[in-house]
């Protein structure tokens, strides 16, 4: 076990229950991949981007915890669960997700989240997630969903910070 991988992956996970992005992002080699069911696949600022806007988003609501965190020289893998009310429907979801981990650099170069996305379907939609929700058409709604709400919120702050003088 490589003691390196598996203690970024620790302050990884760490850092998102304390609701840290940027200690979060730092863990990142700037060509990183992450995928999951929901977003699809984010790499480089996208991924920093996607756990500021969500932890923003949470204010403060979403509870992370985590566990078999194991890790060698080239990959790592790791267990966790997301507690949290989704803001668009007000519903209570807990999404217990695995994540595999490739580094490069002493950093994450790649992330793959996997979950069961009709469970988190059901969870997040009732009735029709529990109807739609194994269909591809219900997964690629979702997915355009998460993107264009990363771009707004990406959007939105890059016009805060143009109008700030940074």
């Amino acid at each position: 076990m490589d003691h390196n991988h598996q203690q970024l992956i620790e302050e990884f996970y760490a850092a998102f229950a304390a609701h840290e992005p940027e200690t979060m992002a730092s863990c990142y080699h700037p060509e990183a991949h992450f995928t999951d069911p929901i977003f699809g696949t984010l790499q480089g600022r996208d991924i920093a981007d996607m756990w500021r806007m969500l932890l923003e988003r949470s204010k403060g609501q979403l509870n992370i915890s985590f566990s078999n965190i194991t890790a060698d020289h080239i990959e790592g893998k790791a267990n966790w669960i997301a507690s949290y009310v989704l803001s668009s429907t007000r519903r209570k979801i807990e999404n217990h997700i695995s994540s595999r981990f490739i580094f490069r650099d002493g950093l994450i170069a790649d992330q793959k989240d996997t979950f069961d996305f009709y469970s988190w379907n059901r969870q997040a939609f009732g009735f029709k997630g529990w109807l739609l929700g194994k269909t591809t058409f219900m997964q690629d709604r979702v997915r355009q969903q998460a993107i264009s709400s990363l771009r707004k919120w990406q959007s939105k702050k890059r016009n805060a910070e143009r109008n700030n003088g940074n």
